[in-house]
């Protein structure tokens, strides 16, 4: 499995407009395996090398930069590309009315310390991304986080068992919620580690 995305993996923006469609379709049935919700208003989306691929493509398809925006976005997306033993997840804050957004966000500073994934009882801690710091001096959280959680071989079997429970949580003391990762999920998950 490809673990970056490099200058040769770039298509042209002609041809990447006309398989642009085609792709999006595709892979939105791919994601729907790759999204999890806890609780009302966050949603877990695990990145991959395919779902990465077409956001610096669709970034340069929009943005027009040319070769030279290339390094740029290869620099911000790979780092979001599982490197074998993790998992990686674009948190989202998702409330479609933005007073309700903003005052929720408010409270929710450092919420992305306290996210976890539990694997048969084994708790893993996401790591959040220190590209920037996404709570500001006031509290304010980021409505997008960017989280990895690091896996041991024995986390990575009980992962794919599917007897065995795993469930994500926020231990947020304002946004305190849980969801079990359903097994259709845990196995399309399952092909980012090596």
């Amino acid at each position: 499995m490809q673990r970056e995305i490099l200058d040769k993996d770039i298509m042209s923006m002609s041809d990447y407009s006309a398989i642009r469609r085609e792709h999006a379709t595709k892979l939105a049935d791919e994601k729907k395996n790759r999204r999890v919700e806890i609780g009302p208003a966050c949603t877990f989306y695990f990145e991959s090398y395919d779902t990465m691929w077409f956001q610096v493509h669709e970034m340069l398809y929009i943005e027009k930069g040319g070769e030279e925006q290339v390094p740029g976005e290869l620099q911000a997306y790979n780092p979001l590309i599982p490197k074998g033993q993790e998992l990686v997840a674009t948190v989202m804050i998702e409330v479609g009315d933005p007073d309700r957004r903003a005052a929720l966000l408010a409270k929710l500073g450092g919420f992305e310390e306290t996210i976890t994934m539990s694997v048969d009882g084994d708790i893993i801690r996401g790591v959040a991304e220190e590209d920037v710091d996404r709570t500001t001096a006031d509290g304010k959280a980021s409505s997008v986080q960017f989280l990895r959680f690091p896996f041991t071989d024995t986390q990575i079997a009980d992962f794919k068992d599917q007897e065995k429970d795993v469930i994500l949580s926020i231990g947020h003391i304002d946004y305190h919620h849980m969801a079990g990762v359903p097994y259709d999920v845990r196995m399309a998950l399952a092909a980012d580690f090596d």
